[in-house]
């Protein structure tokens, strides 16, 4: 039962998987170009998904749901976000993909956050990863930072059970640097209360968003009553935004957060709400062994 929940909810995830590219750093031409970041899709559209309503679903109870976020906008307060925070960009099945991602406080530096559909998918560990901090309309004010390995939770590893939608990957250093000491790092935080007001960032690449631009929504959160035990929020960010980082404690003045969750996926028959995996043991155990990494 587990795994058949588990297929029937990444069958309708809504906002994409992404994924990435090239070492960042190479005699030849890099494998991530300005125009191939610009060229690469959101997971979403390289899978067809069956159509769900929400008679094809267990029933949950008759709730409703209250959020009154700022959404959907374009972040324009600056801060320790617009370098924490970025595009990741991959070969899905030879496709070039993208989701986001976000750098966090870590013992070696040099661990980035983001959605587990984002390292794997389908039972295929993506290939060229790269995140791009900072990410802006093809340029990477920062670098490019190639994995040196990518990890997800065992649930998602093994039935890819989007409860359990966490990915992360350590990167190698770029010109001798570790990437914490470029770009800076957000907190992170597990086993935290539910139902609180959070942030949530992302690069969303399909219609009416671009991926060009750090988008934002926030707002209360409650919790998905459906199939799964995630955040939820009113959000309408789009495919590509996978992977972006939930925040507790966001400050707007200074950019910083405690990270909390990674967008995951919608539901189709529930536009203009985003959800998220809970941050709890598993979470906290992936972490470790990236930040050991």
């Amino acid at each position: 039962m587990k795994h058949t929940k588990a297929a029937v909810v990444t069958a309708i995830l809504s906002l994409a998987l992404a994924l990435v590219g090239a070492p960042a750093q190479a005699a030849t031409k890099p494998f991530w170009t300005p125009d191939a970041m610009r060229a690469a899709v959101p997971m979403d559209s390289l899978v067809a998904a069956p159509k769900i309503t929400p008679k094809d679903v267990a029933k949950g109870p008759s709730a409703v749901i209250r959020s009154i976020p700022n959404g959907g906008g374009a972040w324009t307060g600056g801060g320790k976000v617009t370098q924490t925070a970025g595009r990741v960009f991959f070969l899905f099945n030879g496709q070039k993909a993208s989701c986001s991602g976000d750098a966090v406080t870590s013992a070696n530096g040099s661990v980035v956050v983001t959605a587990g559909h984002c390292v794997k998918y389908q039972g295929t560990w993506h290939t060229q990863w790269v995140f791009v901090p900072g990410y802006n309309n093809g340029n990477a004010p920062y670098g490019q930072w190639a994995a040196k390995t990518t990890l997800t939770t065992p649930q998602w590893e093994a039935g890819e059970d989007i409860n359990y939608d966490v990915g992360m990957a350590v990167v190698s250093p770029l010109n001798s640097q570790r990437l914490t000491d470029v770009v800076g790092a957000q907190g992170i935080a597990f086993n935290q209360p539910k139902n609180q007001n959070m942030y949530t960032f992302g690069y969303p690449a399909a219609s009416p968003y671009d991926g060009t631009k750090l988008i934002y929504c926030s707002g209360s959160t409650f919790t998905d009553f459906l199939l799964t035990k995630d955040h939820g929020m009113n959000c309408n960010m789009t495919g590509g935004s996978s992977g972006g980082p939930w925040f507790l404690s966001f400050n707007e003045a200074t950019g910083t957060g405690v990270q909390a969750s990674v967008n995951s996926f919608g539901y189709n028959f529930l536009p203009g709400y985003m959800f998220g995996p809970y941050f709890g043991a598993d979470a906290q155990n992936l972490y470790n062994r990236a930040q050991a990494a």
